[in-house]
C-alpha cells in the first residue's frame, strides 16, 4: 500500500469514528460495583452560609463533603463509593447542622452507578436535569399567606385527619379540611401572621375527641415554594413524605404499599388503589423466597378496607411455614412486586419461642486466654465476625461464626485480644450489612468499630465501687441537671479539660476573678445528685474533628460505651472508659451521687443502627402499613415491648450501674418504653442497691402500643418507686413551656393555683382538684420549673413579662425556686438556674453554639444574691425532713392547706412532720404583684426562715400574732416557736429530786 493510499484509509478512519462519538456519545459508566454521586447547588446569592453535604448510603453511617468544584449552575460535588447502592440520603447543612431544606432527601435514581442532581436553595425538590435558576431565590411571604392543601389517604379514612400549620418560627394552629375533589380532602386557609417568612411548617395529624396529637404522618414538613401572588397550592399522600406542588409529580400507579410476615404463616398486604373481591384473588399472588414459591392455604381481606366490592387490605394464610432467613417477595398482579418485612412476627409467642435467647453472654466475653463472640442474629443466613488492624481500614479479616441455638452466632479467638477492633457482618436475603456490636463496652473514634477492652485495666487508681455517698430515700435526692460540655468550657471557667470527663473532676478552679467554678462550685450548692446529659456514644460530635461542637447527644449510636468527645484521646478505645470512671469516683468522693441520662427510646437513625443491620426490622416500631413509628419524633421509636428489645435495655442498664457504679438513671422519653421493661429494670437494679434512682419524662407519645402498656403518667400507679417529670407543676409554676406568652402562679396567671398545689403535695392523691397521676407515692414525682429542654426559667419570664425589671425578674425566679424545693417529691434543678441562666431565648439549645449553653460564670458573680437563696433553700430542705415526707399516707396526716386569697397558696406541715424538730412549719407564696395577708394556724411566736431576700435555717425576723403579711412575689417558711414541755417537765423533775434529796440531807443534820 502506498504511502498516499495509507493516509486516506487512516483519514476515514478517524472520520468514521468522530461520526460515531458525535452521533452515539459513551455513556457516562463508572466501575462495576462502585456508585458515583454528582450534586450540584445554587448557592442563595443573598447569603454568605458556609454550605457542605452531609452524605450517607442508605443503613450506612454519614460523612461530610465539601463543595470542592463549580460551574456556572454554582458549586458542586463529586462522591465516589466503592460500593454499589441504590439509594443515597443527603443533607445540605452548615457545620452547625442549620440546614437548607428541613427533611432528609434521598437520591434515588442512578444509571450504571452514577446520578447527577441539581439543587435549589430553599427547594425540596431533587431535580435530575438543570432547572432554572431564576425560580430559585425565595419570596418573602406577605402578612396573611393563602394555602390550599390537596390530601389523599389510600385507606380511605379521613375522620379526624387534620393540619398544623405555622410561619418558621412562630406560633402553629390546627386547620380542618373543607371539602372533598377528585383527588381527595381539600382545604383553603388564610395563615396569618407570615410577614418576613419564607416558609411554612405543616403537619398532617389525626385528633380525636381528647388528644389533637392522637397520631401524626411524618415529622415537620415545609412549604417553601410559593406563586407569584405569595399564595401557595401542595398535594399530600399518605405514605408519601414529600410535598408535592404539582400534580405531575405524584406517584398514581397502582402498587404494593406494604407487604408484612405477621406470623410464622402469615403475610398481610396492602396496596394504594382498591383491588376487585373475587374467587380469582388467590391466583393472581404469588409468594416466594429464594429458594421456592410457598402454596396458598386461604386469602381474607380485611373488611375495615372493603367499600362496595373492593378492598385495599388482605391476610394470605399458607400451608407452609416462612424461611425467615431468606428474602420473601410478594407478586400481587396489577401491583407489582414487593419484598416483604418483618411485622408483627417479631411480637408473637411463636417467633420468642423460636429465637428468646435467656443467655447473659452477648457481645465480646473477655478473658486473658481467649474472647468469644456472640451474636444475636436469627434472620441472617450466614454470620461473620471481622478483625481489623486499625480505626480506619475499610477491609477486614473476615472468619466464618458458628450457628448456635435461639439465632445466636459465635466465634472464639484464641489468646489476649484486650485492643482487638472488630464488627460483625450478617447476610440477609441476598445483601450483607456490617454493624458495630450493639454490646461493645468501647469503640473506635466516631464510633464505627467495637473494640474489646479488658475492663479491669480501665478502673482508676481510687476506684472504690463499694464507696459511694450515703443515700436512702428517693424524697432526700436534691437533683442537678448539668452537661459534660456547660460545666468547663467558659473561658474563664479555669477548668484545664474543657468539656471533657476529666474537666469534672478539677478541683479548686476559679474564674480570673477568684469565683470557684465547676466541681467545687456544683458541691457548694448542697445538692445530693449530678444529672448528667447523654454521655454514651452519640452519633452527631465528629471525634475526629478539633474545632468547637456541641450537642446534646440525644441520638444514641453505641449504648454502652461512653462518648469520645468527651475523651482525652477519642483515639484509644480505654481512655473514653478509664475517665469516665475517673469521673464518677471523683464525684463520689466530693459527695455527689451521679444520674445518667439514657436514651433507649430511639437511636439516631433506625436505618442505619447496629441493631436495625443485624436484625431488620425487629428492634423498631412500625404502623400497620410498615412504617417507622414516630413518637420520639427522631424518626424512630424502639420496640421496648420486644423480648430482645427488652432484654438488651434492662442489660445494658445493669452493666453501667454495675460496671461504672452509677446510682441513678433518667429514661428521656421514658412514656414510648413499656411498663414490664421499666419494672424489669427497677427489679434488677434493686438487686444491686436499692438506692439507685429511676427517674423519666413519663409523656404520653403517640406510638405503636397499647395505652395501657405505655411507661407514662397515666399508668405512674403500676409502677411504683419509678419517678415521673412533674409538668403539672412546671406549668403551674411559670405557665406552658409550648407558648412562650403563656404565664403561670409566679408571672402573672390568676388559675394556676391548682396545678403548683399539685405538685406541692408530690403528685399524690390528695383530695378532689389536688392529685396527679391517681394512687402514687411522692417518690414518684419529680418536682421542677427549668430543665434543658424549653426555655430557661428567666428566658421564660422575660417572654411573660417584657417589661418586668430585672429586680421583678428575680423576686418571681426566687419564687419559683423556693416552690420547688419546699415540695413534697424530688426536687430538680438545672445547672445555672441558680444564677438566672439564660440562652438568650433559644428554647431548643441542642445544637447551638457553646455561646448559648454554656454556664456563664460572669452571670453568677452579677446574681450571687439568688445564688445564696437557693443554696439557704437547699439547706432548709435538707435539714428538716418535714420537706421529705416519704409517702402520700404521711403527707395527708402532716400537710394542710390554708384559706388563702387567689393567687396566694398557703399550708401547714404540722404536727413534727417525718420527725422534724420544727413542730409547725408554715409555708405561704404570694403569686400576686399586692401585698397580702393570710391567718396563721395560731395566735403563737413563729420564727421566719424565708422571705423575699434569704433563705435558710436561721432565724431572719420574728412574727407574733394570728396574721401574716406576704409583699408581693414572695415566698415566706416560718416556724412555730413552742415550748419544749418535756424538757420543762424534766427541769421540774430535777428541781424536784434535788429538792427532795436537800430536805432529807437538812432533816437528819437538824437530828444531829
Amino acid at each position: 500500500m502506498t504511502k498516499k493510499k495509507s493516509l486516506a484509509a487512516f483519514t476515514l478512519v478517524v472520520f468514521m469514528l468522530i461520526n460515531l462519538f458525535y452521533f452515539f456519545p459513551p455513556k457516562q459508566t463508572f466501575a462495576q460495583g462502585k456508585t458515583k454521586l454528582i450534586i450540584h447547588y445554587a448557592k442563595d446569592p443573598n447569603t454568605n452560609k458556609d454550605w457542605n453535604l452531609w452524605i450517607w448510603p442508605a443503613g450506612k453511617d454519614g460523612k461530610k463533603y465539601e463543595f470542592t468544584k463549580k460551574d456556572n449552575f454554582g458549586p458542586y460535588a463529586v462522591i465516589e463509593f466503592d460500593e454499589s447502592y441504590d439509594k443515597v440520603g443527603f443533607i445540605v447543612r452548615t457545620d452547625d447542622w442549620e440546614k437548607d431544606v428541613a427533611e432528609d432527601r434521598f437520591v434515588d435514581k442512578f444509571k450504571d452507578g452514577v446520578a447527577e442532581i441539581w439543587l435549589l436553595p430553599g427547594d425540596p425538590e431533587i431535580y435530575y436535569s438543570k432547572p432554572d435558576k431564576k425560580n430559585s431565590a425565595p419570596v418573602e411571604l406577605k402578612e396573611k399567606t393563602k394555602v390550599t392543601v390537596h390530601y389523599y389517604r389510600y385507606d380511605g379514612k379521613y375522620d379526624g385527619w387534620n393540619l398544623w400549620i405555622w410561619p418558621f418560627g412562630k406560633q402553629g394552629k390546627g386547620y380542618n379540611f373543607t371539602g372533598k375533589d377528585s383527588f381527595g380532602v381539600v382545604g383553603t386557609f388564610v395563615i396569618d401572621d407570615t410577614l418576613g417568612v419564607d416558609k411554612l411548617g405543616i403537619i398532617t395529624r389525626r385528633s380525636e375527641p381528647n388528644n389533637d396529637w392522637a397520631e401524626k404522618e411524618f415529622g415537620d414538613r415545609f412549604i417553601t415554594k410559593f406563586k407569584d401572588d405569595g399564595s401557595a397550592e401542595i398535594w399530600l399522600m399518605q405514605g408519601d413524605e414529600r410535598v408535592h406542588y404539582s400534580m405531575d409529580t405524584l406517584d398514581l400507579t397502582h402498587k404494593l404499599v406494604s407487604a408484612s410476615i405477621d406470623g410464622i404463616s402469615t403475610i398481610n398486604i396492602e396496596v394504594n388503589f382498591p383491588f376487585e373481591i373475587n374467587d380469582t384473588l388467590k391466583y393472581k399472588i404469588t409468594i416466594k423466597d429464594n429458594e421456592k414459591t410457598y402454596t396458598i392455604k386461604e386469602i381474607k381481606v380485611d373488611e375495615s378496607t372493603k367499600v362496595d366490592n373492593k378492598a385495599r387490605r388482605l391476610s394470605i394464610v399458607l400451608n407452609e411455614k416462612l424461611a425467615l432467613d431468606k428474602t420473601i417477595t410478594v407478586e400481587f398482579k396489577d401491583y407489582g412486586t414487593k419484598t416483604a418485612t418483618f411485622g408483627q412476627i417479631f411480637s408473637s409467642k411463636e417467633f420468642d419461642e423460636l429465637y428468646f435467647y435467656s443467655g447473659n453472654d452477648l457481645g465480646a466475653n473477655y478473658s486473658k486466654e481467649k474472647t468469644t463472640f456472640k451474636v444475636w442474629a436469627p434472620t441472617a443466613s450466614e454470620a461473620k465476625l471481622v478483625i481489623y488492624s486499625k480505626w480506619d481500614d475499610k477491609q477486614g479479616k473476615e472468619l466464618a461464626m458458628k450457628k448456635e441455638e435461639k439465632g445466636v452466632w459465635s466465634y472464639t479467638l484464641d489468646g489476649d485480644q484486650n485492643g482487638t477492633i472488630y464488627t460483625y457482618k450478617v447476610k440477609i436475603g441476598d445483601s450483607w450489612n456490617e454493624a458495630v456490636d450493639p454490646y461493645a463496652k468501647s469503640v473506635t473514634v466516631n464510633g464505627d468499630k467495637g473494640v474489646v477492652i479488658d475492663l479491669s485495666r480501665t478502673n482508676p487508681e481510687k476506684w472504690n465501687p463499694k464507696s459511694k455517698p450515703q443515700f436512702k430515700n428517693p424524697v432526700d435526692a436534691i437533683i442537678c441537671e448539668l452537661h459534660i460540655r456547660d460545666l468547663s468550657v467558659h473561658p474563664d471557667s479555669g477548668i484545664k479539660n474543657k468539656g471533657k470527663f476529666l474537666g469534672l473532676t478539677e478541683t479548686g478552679t476559679k474564674t480570673k476573678k477568684g469565683t470557684p467554678t465547676g466541681l467545687d462550685y456544683i458541691k457548694s450548692l448542697g445538692v445530693t445528685h449530678i444529672e448528667i446529659l447523654p454521655m454514651f456514644d452519640f452519633a452527631s460530635i465528629d471525634e475526629t474533628s478539633t474545632k468547637p461542637q456541641f450537642n446534646w447527644g440525644y441520638d444514641p449510636k453505641n449504648y454502652n460505651a461512653p462518648e469520645g468527645s468527651y475523651s482525652t484521646d477519642p483515639y484509644n478505645p480505654m481512655s473514653r472508659v478509664s475517665e469516665l470512671k475517673t469521673m464518677v469516683q471523683t464525684l463520689h468522693d466530693n459527695g455527689l451521687r451521679v444520674i445518667m441520662d439514657v436514651v433507649y427510646n430511639h437511636m439516631y437513625s433506625a436505618e442505619a443502627a447496629n441493631f436495625n443491620k443485624l436484625v431488620p426490622g425487629y428492634f423498631f416500631r412500625t404502623d400497620a402499613s410498615g412504617k417507622l413509628t414516630n413518637g420520639s419524633g427522631c424518626g424512630n421509636d424502639v420496640a421496648s415491648e420486644r423480648s430482645m428489645a427488652r432484654k438488651f435495655i434492662v442489660e445494658s442498664v445493669v452493666y453501667w450501674a454495675k460496671e461504672y457504679n452509677v446510682d441513678g438513671f433518667r429514661f428521656d422519653l421514658m412514656g414510648l418504653l413499656d411498663i414490664e421493661t421499666m419494672n424489669t429494670i427497677r427489679a434488677e437494679l434493686d438487686k444491686i442497691d436499692p438506692s439507685i434512682l429511676i427517674i423519666g419524662e413519663g409523656w404520653n407519645l403517640s406510638t405503636a402500643l397499647d395505652d395501657s402498656l405505655k411507661a407514662n403518667q397515666k399508668n405512674a400507679e403500676k409502677m411504683p418507686r419509678i419517678a415521673h417529670f412533674n409538668d403539672t407543676i412546671r406549668d403551674g409554676i411559670k405557665g406552658s413551656v409550648f407558648n412562650h406568652n403563656e404565664p403561670g402562679f409566679v408571672n402573672g396567671s390568676r388559675s394556676s393555683q391548682f396545678k403548683v398545689m399539685s405538685g406541692i403535695v408530690g403528685g399524690i392523691d390528695y383530695s378532689s382538684g389536688i392529685s396527679t397521676w391517681g394512687n402514687i407515692e411522692p417518690v414518684q414525682s419529680v418536682v421542677y420549673c427549668e430543665a434543658h429542654d424549653n426555655n430557661t426559667l428567666y428566658d421564660k419570664l422575660k417572654f411573660t413579662n417584657p417589661n418586668a425589671s430585672e429586680e421583678e425578674i428575680k423576686a418571681m425566679h426566687k419564687l419559683a425556686g423556693a416552690i420547688v424545693l419546699t415540695s413534697q417529691g424530688i426536687p430538680f434543678l438545672h445547672a445555672g438556674q441558680e444564677f438566672m441562666r439564660t440562652k438568650q431565648g433559644n428554647d431548643n439549645s441542642y445544637n447551638a453554639s457553646d455561646e448559648i449553653n454554656r454556664l456563664d460564670w460572669d452571670r453568677k458573680d452579677q446574681n450571687i444574691d439568688v445564688v445564696e437563696y437557693y443554696k439557704g433553700l437547699i439547706e432548709l430542705r435538707k435539714n428538716h425532713p418535714a420537706f421529705r415526707m416519704p409517702t402520700a399516707e404521711m403527707i395527708k396526716k402532716h400537710l394542710e392547706f390554708l384559706d388563702t386569697p387567689t393567687n396566694v397558696i398557703a399550708y401547714t406541715l404540722k404536727d413534727n412532720a417525718n420527725g422534724d424538730k420544727w413542730k409547725n412549719i408554715v409555708v405561704a407564696f404570694n403569686g400576686t404583684e399586692k401585698e397580702q395577708k393570710i391567718t396563721l394556724p395560731s395566735r403563737g411566736k413563729y420564727c421566719v426562715v424565708v422571705n423575699g431576700q434569704k433563705a435558710g435555717v436561721k432565724t431572719l425576723e420574728t412574727v407574733n400574732g394570728g396574721t401574716l403579711t406576704l409583699p408581693p412575689k414572695t415566698a415566706y417558711v416560718l416556724y412555730e416557736k413552742t415550748t419544749n414541755y418535756t424538757l420543762v417537765l424534766s427541769a421540774i423533775i430535777l428541781v424536784g429530786m434535788l429538792g427532795f434529796v436537800g430536805y432529807h440531807m437538812y432533816s437528819k443534820l437538824n437530828k444531829r
